[in-house]
Formats: C-alpha cells, structure tokens, sequence
C-alpha cells in the first residue's frame, strides 16, 4: 500500500489458520463471553438490590464488574464476527474503536483497583474519618474521574495514530493491536515511543504506586492490632491482590516482543498470551470477590433462597 487514502481496512491475518476448528473456536468463545457477562451481571445486580451493599467498596466493585464486561466487549464479538468471515477486515474506524475501547479499559482496571485500595486504607487506617472521607456520593465523583482520566490518557497517549499513513493492512493477531499498527505505517517516529511510555507511567506505575503505598501502610497499621482485625484486612485485601497480580502477569505477556513470540512458542499460544488480560480477568474478578466477600456471599444466598421461596409460595396459591 503507498498511502493512507489506499488502506481503508485491516487485514487480521492470525485468523488464517482457523479451518474446520472454526465451530469450535466460536463455540468455546461464545461460552467464555456469554459467562463473563453473567457472572459480572450477578454481582452488579445483587450490590444494587441489597441495600447492605450500598458502601463504597461495593459500590467501587461494582463500577470494577461494569469495567470487566466493557473490556470483554471490546474483544469477543470482534472474535466471534471473524470466525465465519472470509476475508477477516476490520475497517480503520471499527480498529480504532476497538483500540480505544480495549486501552481505555486497562487503564481504568488499574485505576479502579487503585482506588479500592484507597478505600481499603481509610478503611483500615482511619475507620472513624472513613464515613466523612468516602461517602457515596464521593464514590461516584471518584467513578467518574477514573473513566474520564483513562479516556484522556488514550486519547493524549494514541491519537497519533489517527493520522498516520500506512504502507500495509495485514495485522499479524486476532485484534487490532496498536504496536502492530504503528509498525504498518510508512514512517514510524520516535513519538510512537514516547506515547507507550507515558501510557504505560500514566495508567500502570501511576495507579501501581498507588495501590502499593496503600498496602504498605495497611501491614503498618495490621501488625499492631489484633488478630480478629489483622483477619478482616486478610479477607478483603487479598483478592484485590490477586487482581493486582494476574493484571501484571498480562501486562508481562502483552508487553514481550511479538517477534520473539513468533520465533519460540506456537502461533495459538502467541495469540493466548496476547488476549491473557481479556480472558483471565474479567472471570478472576466476579469469581474473587463473590467467593471471598462474606458479605456478598450471604447476599447472593439471601436472593437466591427468597426467590426459590417466593416461588415455592406460589405454586402453593395456585
């Protein structure tokens, strides 16, 4: 391709070897997204009916599960609409949404863990300023700041690549990978460079920093209290650690040389290990909590036992 005005699409070329298994490909895609959206649907809706839920934390996790179906919906249907297509395009409008949508999502994950951290620490650190520090209504203002921060983030890191002109369309992965678009274009500048590296301070090491500060002071506070508390900071930090961990072991198989990839592993690893954030992680966080939380744990019992009663009454009336 000479130049942009030529490349009105995307080639995504890792479809190539698909084949027979496409059935079950779209099968096993459409199961995992289709669970995703359950599970995180669950937890928001049994935060939003119980009233017992409606705290900061939860209110935060909830905001999380919404982050994990927006991330999910950035990929799987993109995934499940190329596994019958013969061409496997992607027009330039539809890769930059995906783009958008998929960093923006990353960025807000890590935000938002970073908040809860922050609520985990007044929490712990000054339970008797919590109420007047983190109310509701300040929850949703910190909310909102979270998905305009990692909106501007994309947009400052990225736009960039809006007018850049490309000499080829093939896309050697399942989805439009930005660093493999930026190497497509005619000239690549040192600007490409740059955007990474403030995208990676702004929306990893920023809200990392963050998060490890907060835990830092909370083992401070934890050694000198008692044992009942030291087990209730256990029980409610340890998953968002968890989270924070899996996030990081993504970020690592993100950030390897696809190049390097390509060389030792298999083209169907190389491609798991790319989309690991967006498989692992929107299940991880439902599942964490939900089995974690005692709180929401008897909640999701408490509305599951009253529907079944409820039903039960019924067909005796009838």
């Amino acid at each position: 391709m000479g130049n942009s005005s030529e490349t009105v699409s995307f080639v995504l070329a890792a479809y190539g070897n698909v084949g027979a298994l496409k059935h079950m490909y779209f099968s096993i895609i459409l199961f995992w997204y289709l669970s995703i959206c359950v599970a995180n649907t669950v937890l928001i809706v049994v935060i939003h009916v119980d009233r017992r839920l409606h705290e900061p934390m939860y209110i935060l996790l909830s905001n999380l599960c919404v982050n994990e179906i927006n991330g999910s919906t950035s990929l799987y249907p993109l995934l499940l609409s190329q596994m019958f297509s013969d061409s496997h395009e992607v027009t330039l409008p539809w890769c930059f949404l995906q783009m958008c949508c998929m960093y923006t999502t990353a960025s807000a994950e890590f935000c938002s863990l970073a908040a809860m951290a922050y609520d985990r620490y007044i929490s712990i650190c000054h339970p008797f300023r919590y109420n007047v520090i983190m109310n509701t209504e300040k929850v949703f203002i910190l909310i909102l700041l979270v998905w305009m921060y990692s909106f501007l983030i994309f947009i400052f890191s990225f736009s960039f690549i809006f007018s850049l002109k490309f000499c080829g369309n093939v896309v050697n992965n399942v989805y439009c990978d930005h660093q493999l678009i930026i190497r497509l274009s005619c000239s690549v500048s040192v600007h490409s460079f740059i955007s990474d590296i403030f995208f990676l301070l702004l929306s990893i090491f920023l809200p990392f920093t963050l998060i490890s500060v907060s835990y830092i002071k909370i083992l401070a506070v934890c050694r000198k209290t008692s044992t009942e508390n030291k087990q209730k900071a256990v029980t409610t930090c340890t998953p968002q650690i968890v989270s924070v961990s899996n996030l990081f072991v993504g970020c690592i198989f993100h950030a390897l040389d696809s190049s390097v990839l390509v060389a030792q592993v298999p083209g169907e690893v190389r491609i798991i290990l790319s989309i690991y954030l967006l498989i692992c992680q929107p299940m991880l966080t439902p599942f964490m909590y939900g089995f974690n939380l005692p709180k929401i744990r008897q909640s999701c019992t408490m509305l599951l036992f009253k529907r079944k009663s409820i039903s039960l009454f019924g067909k005796r009336l009838f």
